[in-house]
């Protein structure tokens, strides 16, 4: 493909020929190389630079023209980020004969290449592209020579002239990988005759970019492409509120609604047919009149599937209760404490059950019965539960896990052995899935997730997966919370099926400290909170205000705490939506302005929607697992570098989390904001010394049970709510009624009823417990 000299001039490049290598991952044809500088109109005088793309392997001896930015990496420095690129072809006689007879193009020769320049001229390249025989009439070429010369050319620029062709509809060099992979050089001819198939076989494909395509194309507005791709398009979105199905006909509504046109109504049949064909080609799957995407039947149907693999298994060890008694008995001693017979129960059960659930709200002991847990298996089996007793790490038998780094630091903190996220468990490397599976399983003995309401089908499913059959596993968690993001409700369909051992926990041990705050949660639970559970305690207080007032009350609050010489970072603001002059984009920038003042010995930053300052506190909002955060991280910004002060010219910021230092350029701040406040989503599996929570009428579509009950257990010192009583009050007896729909709970019905059955029939046999001997 000839080089587009206009390009060049009004986009910033760099000519240059490989180096070396530096990664490829072969999946997604990403690499970074170096590359050996020719030429460019970019102000860099170094001879060589890094470049990373995503681009098919770059061959040995020939030259490109990269297009993109400069950026700077954490680790690795700065480095050129390829957003398109293109062969060098030269534009003359001479040098269009040198490029032919390179090694890159197999027998031919200096004069092979100069027969092929005098047949075809100097645009003998896009002729041989744009047409297979264009070699037929050059004089001695044969025609396997010929056939391989056109195949390499399509090879080594087949991507680049499509993903040219793809840049005018604004799809990006990613997207544009994705598809030529999936097509090749059908591409463009697949994108001309039915851009809808795009939406079916690339994932994150969007619609509306098919639509806009189909339009320019002529596509008829009733096409059956258009109401396949209109289906899959309204399951992905359901997807957003935790649905993994819908019913036919809500799905079908849904698709009407969407697929607007002026030629022909569409009727709930042509969609149901429609349906029904992309069922036999496997584009969605029906069962029992729902619709799924099949990455979503498939994962709950393994997760049940792997549920009953593991529950149908026996334990290697079953503990006798005299010697269990005993045990626990000495481990009361050690730990100078005496579990509750509900604390019992739960260790027991964990011990003898290979899969089993601890629920609790909080101050109900479930960190007590996690440490019980982890002592008794020790003592029954004879091992340590210190790491350090293991020369191999890979030995320690005793896995504790979270959904989100904050939790699983929360677990590590309150057993004192070391936790890490599932993602992190499971070698999640953002790109390729996960390294762990059913082929190369989990190793330890015990396995035992915390905060595991927050977990959706798709991470259950790889967790279930990389469970090996000699593994024993302990949930826990709150069903009281709200549920997890993504798809599903796991943790509630899991004990709903009523196939799973569990223990509920609800003797509240933390309420002898007098927690009012542990108080007020379990009210909320029992449904049982009127306005008397409202009055001010020693850890708890309700500043009645009005919507106007709302911002003027908490910044007080604030200044107060201040004047105690409680530290900011030890607060945290909590509410439930993000715009309104009580939401939480408004609260940040006035507590920012209370907090973190502007000055002018105080480096800041300005972007479209925020103002970044050195002792700002802030939340990170998507993964980056090649820095080590995650989504819902909070750090606080510890310096900003103008241009003029690196040698790249490059504005940066570095957050620290933690301790752990991250670099941020300018085009990266939208991945963060300011963390005064955040909203009660992000701060689950999270704790806060102090909670200020407010809640106003103008909150009203949002303030449910479960989001208000989350939102104060995320407290552990001192909780202030501010707003109105009443509004507090409707939201705690309000039940979120946009259920999630879900098979699983009836999926693990059908699959462990037989199992359960005779488990209950042995149980039945032997009435005695415990604490008939206590």
């Amino acid at each position: 493909m000839a080089t587009d000299k206009q390009s060049h001039q009004e986009h910033g490049y760099i000519r240059g020929e490989l180096l070396y290598t530096i990664f490829h991952n072969e999946q997604e044809n990403f690499s970074i190389a170096k590359i050996k500088i020719h030429g460019t109109n970019e102000d860099y005088q170094e001879k060589e630079i890094v470049v990373k793309g995503y681009f098919s392997d770059l061959q040995e001896e020939a030259s490109y023209y990269f297009y993109g930015q400069f950026e700077r990496h954490s680790k690795f420095g700065l480095q050129y980020k390829v957003t398109s690129y293109q062969t060098f072809i030269p534009d003359t006689k001479d040098g269009l004969i040198a490029y032919l007879s390179s090694d890159l193009f197999r027998g031919i020769g200096k004069k092979t290449a100069e027969k092929i320049v005098g047949s075809l001229g100097e645009n003998a390249i896009s002729k041989i592209l744009n047409d297979s025989d264009a070699l037929a009439n050059v004089p001695g070429l044969k025609k396997d020579k010929a056939d391989l010369l056109a195949k390499t050319l399509k090879e080594n620029q087949g991507f680049e002239h499509i993903a040219v062709y793809l840049s005018k509809y604004g799809i990006g060099l990613k997207m544009a990988q994705k598809i030529y992979k999936q097509y090749k050089d059908e591409a463009i001819n697949v994108l001309q005759e039915d851009p809808y198939q795009y939406v079916f076989d690339i994932e994150g494909f969007g619609f509306q970019t098919a639509d806009q395509i189909a339009r320019g194309n002529g596509l008829s507005w009733t096409h059956p492409s258009r109401i396949g791709a209109g289906c899959v398009y309204v399951l992905q979105k359901n997807i957003q509120d935790g649905h993994v199905y819908l019913p036919i006909d809500d799905c079908t509504g849904q698709v009407i609604d969407l697929l607007v046109n002026p030629e022909q109504p569409l009727t709930h049949q042509m969609v149901t047919d429609r349906l029904e064909e992309l069922n036999q080609e496997k584009e969605v799957i029906m069962q029992d009149g729902n619709v799924y995407l099949p990455s979503l039947y498939y994962a709950e149907d393994g997760f049940a599937s792997n549920v009953k693999r593991l529950i149908t298994k026996p334990v290697e060890h079953d503990t006798p209760l005299a010697e269990l008694m005993k045990i626990i008995g000495d481990i009361e001693e050690q730990e100078v404490l005496s579990y509750g017979k509900e604390q019992f129960e739960a260790i027991q059960q964990a011990l003898s059950a290979k899969l089993m659930i601890v629920t609790g709200g909080p101050g109900t002991g479930k960190t007590t019965v996690i440490k019980g847990i982890l002592n008794a298996y020790a003592d029954i089996h004879g091992i340590s539960t210190d790491p350090d007793a293991y020369d191999d790490a890979t030995d320690y038998p005793f896995i504790l896990t979270a959904p989100t780094g904050r939790a699983a630091k929360r677990l590590t903190e309150s057993t004192g052995l070391p936790a890490v996220t599932i993602h992190r468990l499971l070698g999640w490397d953002g790109q390729n899935g996960f390294e762990k599976n059913e082929h190369e399983p989990l190793a330890g003995k015990y396995l035992i997730v915390d905060e595991f309401s927050m977990v959706d089908i798709w991470l259950a499913n790889s967790l279930f997966k990389a469970i090996p059959d000699d593994m024993q596993v302990l949930l826990v968690g709150d069903e009281d919370q709200l549920p997890s993001v993504g798809p599903g409700q796991v943790l509630a369909d899991l004990l709903g099926s009523g196939q799973i051992p569990y223990v509920s926990l609800h003797d509240v041990y933390r309420q002898k400290e007098g927690s009012k705050i542990i108080e007020l949660a379990h009210l909320i639970k029992q449904d049982m909170c009127d306005q008397s559970a409202l009055q001010n305690d020693q850890d708890f207080s309700f500043i009645a205000c009005s919507t106007q007032q709302l911002i003027d009350v908490v910044t007080a609050v604030f200044s107060r705490a201040a004047a105690k010489g409680i530290d900011p970072k030890d607060i945290q603001v909590l509410a439930p939506i993000y715009r309104s002059q009580a939401g939480i984009t408004m609260m940040n920038q006035y507590l920012q302005t209370l907090v973190n003042p502007s000055s002018l010995s105080k480096r800041e930053v300005k972007t479209k929607d925020a103002v970044f300052r050195v002792g700002d506190k802030v939340l990170q909002l998507v993964n980056q697992p090649e820095d080590g955060i995650y989504n819902g991280d909070i750090g606080e910004v510890a310096a900003i570098f103008e241009e003029d002060e690196n040698v790249d010219h490059i504005e940066q910021l570095v957050v620290d989390f933690d301790g752990k230092e991250v670099v941020y350029e300018r085009k990266d701040y939208v991945n963060m904001m300011h963390a005064y406040c955040i909203s009660i989503h992000k701060s689950q599996g999270s704790e806060f010394p102090i909670v200020i929570m407010p809640v106003v009428s103008a909150y009203h579509r949002m303030l449910k049970k479960n989001l208000l009950y989350t939102a104060i257990t995320r407290s552990k010192k001192s909780l202030i709510i501010c707003g109105d009583q009443n509004a507090f009050l409707r939201g705690i007896q309000t039940f979120d009624s946009n259920r999630r729909y879900s098979s699983l709970k009836k999926q693990l019905r059908e699959r462990l009823h037989d199992h359960h059955e005779k488990k209950l029939s042995a149980a039945e046999e032997d009435e005695i417990t415990p604490y008939d001997f206590m």
